[in-house]
This record gives C-alpha cells, structure tokens and sequence, in this order.
C-alpha cells in the first residue's frame, strides 16, 4: 500500500500540525513496514536527509510562503498535492491537517486535530479565512475517512460537519520520549541560565490568543502574589502576538491592571529542544485553555514530572483525567497552585499519577491506529 502524505507543515516543528506529522512518519515504517509512504513537500522545505521514507519536492513554488501569503498554501493543498498523489500511483492520500482538497483522485485521508474556527467565530474574521473556512469544511466531507485526537473533537466535527460517526476515528497523540524526568537533565542548567530563569516558578507555556485564557491565570496570580510571588513568579513562556485585538488581548496591559507585574516573567519563545528542560525546571505548570483539541501540552508536563492545573475544558477530562488538577475558575487555579506548591504529599500524588497517565500514551499506537485506518480504507 502506497500512502502520499501532504508535507506542508513538516518545517514548522512547534507548530500541532508539524509535530503530528514528524512523529507519524517517523513510527509509521517501524509499525507498518509495508508501507510504502511518499512526502511531498512544497520547494521551500529543504529535502530531510534523516528519513526513511520517499520524499517528493515541487517545483511549484518559486517564492517562500510569507512571501505569496495563503495562496500558496491554497495551491499546494488544493491541487499541487493531489495532482502528484496521482502521478506516484498512490493508494491514499493524507491530508495530516484540516486542509483537504476539494477534488482527489485517489482515496483520501485527513487528520483534523480540531474545528476552533467553527466553535469560536473570533477565529473565523476576516473574508479569507471565512472563505479559506468554508473551502476546507466542504472538501472535508469528501474524504473517505477522518482522523482525529479525541473523543471530544470528534463530537465537534460530527455536529459541526455533518459527518457521520462511522466515518471518524480518534487516535490520541502522545509525549515524546525526550520528555521525561531524567532524559536530558544534564542540559536542564543550561536551559535555565539561556531564560534567565528564577529557581522556583510557575509556568505557562503556549500561544496568548483569546482561546488560551491567559488572562484567567493572570487573574489567579492576584491571589497567589499575595500568598507566595516574592518565591513563585510567574513565567510566561512563547511568542507574543505583534499587535491586539480581540483575538490576542494585550496580556501586558492587563497585568498591570492586576498590579502583578512583580510576580511575572516573561520570556518569549522557546525552543522546541528547550521545552522537556523547562517543564522539568517548573514547580507547577498551568494550563488555562477554554478549548483544545487534545491538549498535548500538559501531557508533556506530566512525562516531565510535572504537576498540572487545568481549567475544566472537557479534553481535559477525557484525556488527564485524575492526573491533574482540573478547575472552575480564576480563584480555584490559584487554590490548586498554592497547595501544589506547598503540600508536599499531594505534590508527590500528582507527580505519580502524571507519570503513569502519560506512560499510557505512545506515538507507536498513534501510528499503528493510522495504518489500521489506510487498511480499512482501502477494503471499503
């Protein structure tokens, strides 16, 4: 079975979509090794030379994405892809996004991690990413099969799409290994004096858009600077938006507000080699998010020994279960984050029991569960 898999994100590796991708076609071959997978990848993603698979590099492009803006992609997805699906005699196409292709002349695949410009309209402004919207949510219904990362998130396709239950299947992702307490420590020093990090901190890591629900932390933080900021600050950890509106709300100023200034760090973007190292350097890591498609974040936390608070979003609950601290609202977080700190022994519950939650999750299952869905496609 020839599997063409489209290679847009591969470059992007702290992106959902890029990590996806690397870590499927790096397991696929290990767990189906009759598979024969073809990544095609657009011009500007400089060929891998560490991968044990077949790579197929276009021509088409001629100017780097920034620089066409979204018609590149469009074309890449739209026909670039499926035009060369066509010519390497493939039996499917995967799409490992929600970018598929109107037209596919040969059976189709896509991965949809999540459906936020359905859900939250603040994602959806503007006429080219509605138009972008409503091109990827039609050509979505034409695949043969849908992937996607939770139970959750396939309820939100199925009532935002229309599509059928029989025709998704959920395959949860997972921490790499490098996540882990010990892995790597020797580097964990290093990563602290490069962030010019405190000893002792609470940590968020990810994007300060709307969704994410930074400001909810930040609110908490009125309450734990009073009991425990001088020794605990508050980092913030990737790269701030350049501009403010009501999708990415200016955090900065809203911390001053707060009068909390005191008590946060703000570090910008890590690197992607950086993140076990930092979450093992952590005391608590906080995850506020209204809504996520799996919340792989905090899962990495917990491989990292980590102990995590979450707001109540329902992913949560069906993927962390009673490993982390699950809350309602800003004075709640900052209740779980000051016993966390100080209780020794529930410290030590959660850290065991993230442990063993992460443990259940692999990226060999995720890429066994893929190739049982490319088998099934081909029988319909």
């Amino acid at each position: 079975m020839h599997i063409a898999v489209n290679g847009w994100f591969y470059d992007q590796v702290s992106t959902g979509s890029g990590q996806y991708l690397r870590h499927l076609l790096k397991n696929l071959p290990a767990v189906a090794p009759e598979l024969k997978i073809s990544l095609i990848l657009p011009s500007h993603i400089p060929t891998p030379s560490d991968q044990a698979i077949n790579i197929v590099s276009t021509s088409d492009f001629r100017l780097p994405p920034k620089a066409m803006g979204r018609l590149a992609k469009v074309i890449f997805e739209q026909r670039t892809f499926p035009r060369l699906a066509r010519e390497i005699e493939a039996d499917i196409a995967h799409v490992p996004y929600w970018g598929t292709p109107l037209s596919c002349p040969v059976r189709l695949v896509t991965t949809m991690l999540d459906v936020i410009p359905l859900l939250y309209p603040v994602y959806n402004q503007g006429l080219l990413t509605n138009a972008y919207t409503s091109l990827v949510s039609a050509a979505a219904r034409g695949s043969n099969h849908i992937l996607t990362i939770s139970e959750t998130a396939k309820i939100d396709i199925e009532e935002q799409l229309g599509i059928a239950d029989q025709d998704i299947s959920v395959t949860y992702l997972a921490p790499d290994e490098r996540f882990h307490p010990r892995i790597g420590a020797e580097n964990d020093e290093a990563v602290r004096a490069k962030y010019n990090l405190p000893e002792q901190f609470v940590l968020y890591l990810g994007g300060f858009d709307w969704r994410k629900q930074v400001n909810t932390l930040m609110l908490a933080y009125t309450y734990v600077g009073e009991a425990d900021g001088d020794a605990f600050p508050l980092v913030l950890a990737g790269r701030e938006p350049p501009y403010h509106d009501k999708l990415f709300p200016d955090l900065r100023e809203y911390s001053r507000r707060l009068n909390i200034d005191d008590y946060i760090r703000w570090i910008g973007y890590v690197d992607e080699a950086d993140k076990p190292s930092l979450f093992r350097l952590a005391d608590v890591f906080v995850f506020p998010s209204l809504y996520e498609g799996f919340g792989l974040m905090a899962l990495e936390a917990m491989a990292a020994g980590t102990p995590v608070v979450t707001s109540d979003a329902i992913v949560f609950e069906e993927i962390l279960e009673d490993a982390a601290y699950i809350v309602n609202n800003a004075r709640e977080m900052a209740g779980a984050i000051i016993a966390l700190l100080i209780q020794e022994p529930l410290r030590d519950a959660m850290i065991n029991q993230g442990l063993a939650l992460a443990s259940n999750y692999t990226w060999r299952k995720t890429a066994q569960e893929t190739a049982a869905v490319y088998e099934m496609v081909m029988r319909q």
